[in-house]
């Protein structure tokens, strides 16, 4: 019989129920990733099926938005550095190994900052880009959870896809993938 969902496992109750959900999401998002693309080649995670964007792009992009994204819920601006790491995400020169090592150690790391966010108010405001674009504290914590979630999902879908492109006789019936 397969765990609960990390929401289900009553998990995290030292922190207040927002960041307790952005910490469950990046612990479904870990669980789900590995589930899924662990045992994809580095061919595979490198591939764009259907066009499809590749899963190497998501292991290094959640972990670099929740990076970005938690220096503005901590009130501060991108540095040079990190605008750079941003460009550098579509790069297809990182290994299997280097991949999944850059997610789950920026999985872990967001941890951490959520968890030193957690008691602060969820209401106080927040400045977003170059723009100066308003959100609140609590606005940037959802959007982490959400955030992370929407690109685990193209990462699952993109795997699943992958795998039953790859198995014997398997005619998906989509111009391209037979």
């Amino acid at each position: 019989m397969s765990s609960p969902e990390p929401w289900l496992r009553g998990s995290h109750l030292d922190v207040p129920p927002t960041a307790r959900a952005v910490l469950h999401a990046f612990e479904l998002a870990r669980e789900d990733v590995h589930k899924w693309a662990a045992e994809l080649s580095e061919a595979d995670l490198h591939a764009s099926p259907a066009d499809l964007t590749p899963i190497a792009y998501h292991l290094r992009h959640i972990p670099g938005t929740l990076y970005r994204l938690l220096t503005y819920a901590e009130g501060r601006q991108l540095s040079p550095e990190q605008l750079k790491a941003l460009k550098a995400e579509a790069s297809p020169d990182a290994t299997r190994d280097e991949l999944f090592a850059a997610f789950d150690s920026g999985l872990a790391a967001a941890v951490q900052r959520v968890r030193a966010l957690a008691a602060a108010d969820l209401n106080g405001s927040r400045a977003i880009g170059r723009k100066q674009l308003p959100a609140s504290l609590g606005g940037i914590l959802v959007h982490l959870a959400d955030h992370t979630q929407r690109h685990t999902g193209e990462i699952v879908t993109t795997a699943k896809l992958l795998k039953a492109i790859g198995q014997p006789g398997v005619n998906l019936g989509v111009h391209g993938l037979n």
